[in-house]
């Protein structure tokens, strides 16, 4: 307990002694781990735009003109039947065309001199959640296509693959950016504890001298750098929130947008503490790199 203590007063000091560096570092290892937040929050967003779009995705299975009602039961049957339709609704071709004049009642008249209905029947089909991906969408609706008495099956194959897109090309850029930050970040806090192995040396050289362990000298330090990674990682998360509820309060601010800060989201407290620890590891790493070219320096 008291050699627990003695590190964390260590630690403590070292942080107080070079608190103007440790100010700097901790701002900068926040704006940098902050600008590696706004890229994966856009992502966290994204992904949570998919799922709204996968959840309420419909797909029309349209029938052939002039289909017999014992097809049309046969399809039913089929659709029903498949583990990958989670509902099905069936359209008639009256209920078509009455759904088409409630919607577009100035242009109903475009229908009324064609002599008879020209809008197919139907079945609107809710995929079941394990198959609303792109790729699950088009098979599905591939093998759809190829029953005897489905004319057409429609869906927003487009939009789902640009949104699929735009997802994978966004966690890339993240990855990368985030890659990249986080070893500026090492690089920062390594800076910091290096100043403070630098003041503090000749102290080191008496615990040396003593007798004290590598791994006891070094244990003040890798808490120090914990420390600084877990602060820096705390303030980025601030400053997104801040940015966040900004960004929402924008939203409402604009007509046009007005609604539409209600489907955006911040990261769950599961995220936001997996992101603290990765600033602590960084800290620790940072700290680590330090201390390995402070010991090859003293050999």
């Amino acid at each position: 307990m008291r050699t627990l203590s003695y590190l964390l007063r260590e630690a403590w000091a070292n942080i107080w002694t070079n608190r103007t560096t440790t100010v700097v570092a901790i701002f900068t290892t926040a704006f940098t781990l902050a600008c590696v937040g706004v890229f994966l929050l856009l992502y966290v967003n994204l992904r949570a735009a998919a799922g709204w779009l996968q959840d309420d995705i419909k797909v029309m299975v349209y029938l052939s003109e002039g289909i017999a009602g014992s097809t049309v039961s046969d399809i039913e049957q089929q659709l029903r039947a498949d583990r990958a339709v989670g509902a099905l609704h069936f359209i008639s071709k009256e209920q078509a065309l009455g759904e088409f004049r409630a919607q577009f009642p100035s242009d109903s008249h475009l229908l009324e001199g064609l002599g008879q209905n020209p809008l197919p029947a139907s079945f609107v089909v809710t995929l079941a959640p394990a198959f609303r991906s792109p790729d699950a969408v088009r098979r599905w609706a591939e093998r759809v296509a190829a029953v005897a008495g489905v004319a057409k099956v429609d869906y927003n194959q487009d939009w789902l693959d640009a949104l699929s897109t735009v997802i994978r090309s966004i966690e890339v850029v993240a990855i990368g950016i985030g890659l990249i930050l986080s070893a500026a970040a090492v690089t920062i806090i390594a800076n910091t504890i290096r100043l403070t192995l630098f003041a503090r040396r000749d102290e080191i050289a008496i615990l040396r001298l003593i007798g004290a362990t590598k791994t006891f000298i070094r244990i003040p330090y890798l808490l120090e750098g914990a420390v600084l990674g877990a602060l820096g990682s705390t303030c980025s998360l601030l400053m997104l929130k801040a940015l966040y509820e900004l960004f929402r309060q924008q939203m409402r601010t604009t007509g046009r947008l007005r609604g539409l800060e209600q489907l955006t989201v911040f990261f769950p407290l599961s995220i936001c503490l997996v992101l603290v620890a990765i600033g602590i590891i960084l800290g620790c790493a940072g700290s680590f790199l330090s201390l390995r070219r402070f010991d090859e320096a003293k050999v």
